[in-house]
């Protein structure tokens, strides 16, 4: 539906309202007559009800869960009590004259003061839902929604291992396969003239591990290599700096064994710290 429908559809359910309101607001203004109310107030009567209905109504559009079920069912009762006011006022004919001053509801005494109750509860329910809802509206809050990122949040004094990221390890130097040749064949001449077997080499699948002739040839290190070429490295860092992150780019080694290193170093400078102290 276009911008002009929607604005034509909203004109005419705002009319449709004021002409239903005109029609209750009589027999509500005739009710409270009768009850006992003066001119002022039983003209402002109807407004208490019908009022606290369009009240209760914008409420639950905006509310949601439980305050939008209150605000519901604080519709439905007072669009309930309006109704059977609307239904006494047709049903009993002094309440239409014009000058009527204090009137029966109904012929049964346990009726008619159902009826009073119902009418003169109506206003101080007014009071009470009215503000119970407009206090609901004015403090509440749209719900979060869980699918929104969060903010990263990230730890100086941890390695990537610690932190939850992926380390590739350090490779393991492995030796290079070497074709085999075939025997060697004497010329004529006597030159001698290795022939190596040819084959084709069938492309490798993605397996999700580096092949071995593309690892890296570095030997791997021992603890106590390590711990020496780190102390070589960070003799002029800061306590501060000595992180497990840090030490890993440095030594280019594993999360794992950059910590180990790292416990080890702080171990150290607080053992050199303690005996200058002594």
């Amino acid at each position: 539906m276009n911008r002009t429908g929607r604005v034509l559809l909203v004109l005419a359910l705002v009319a449709v309202v004021g002409m239903a309101f005109r029609v209750s607001w009589n027999a509500l203004r005739d009710v409270a007559r009768a009850i006992g109310a003066d001119t002022t107030a039983a003209w402002l009567y109807p407004f208490v009800v019908d009022g606290l209905m369009a009240l209760a109504l914008v409420a639950a559009l905006v509310l949601t869960g439980d305050a939008r079920k209150f605000a519901l069912r604080v519709l439905a009762s007072y669009t309930l009590a309006s109704l059977v006011l609307n239904y006494v006022h047709g049903l009993v004919p002094d309440l239409h004259a014009e000058s009527i001053g204090w009137s029966r509801l109904a012929e049964g005494d346990w009726t008619n003061w159902a009826l009073v109750l119902l009418a003169t509860s109506l206003p101080v329910g007014s009071i009470y839902f009215g503000s119970d809802l407009v206090a609901k509206v004015l403090h509440h809050r749209p719900p979060v929604d869980p699918t929104e990122p969060k903010s990263a949040q990230t730890n100086a004094n941890q390695s990537m291992a610690e932190l939850g990221e992926p380390v590739v390890e350090e490779a393991t130097a492995l030796p290079v396969p070497v074709p085999e040749l075939e025997p060697v064949l004497a010329g004529p001449v006597g030159v001698r003239v290795p022939v190596a077997a040819a084959e084709v080499a069938r492309p490798r699948r993605a397996t999700g591990r580096v092949p071995v002739a593309a690892r890296s040839a570095r030997p791997v290190r021992s603890e106590a290599e390590l711990l020496a070429e780190a102390r070589s490295l960070t003799e002029s860092w800061p306590v501060e700096k000595l992180t497990g992150e840090g030490i890993r780019k440095a030594l280019h080694t594993s999360a794992a064994k950059a910590r180990i290193v790292r416990e080890t170093l702080k171990a150290e400078r607080e053992r050199d710290a303690a005996a200058v102290v002594s």
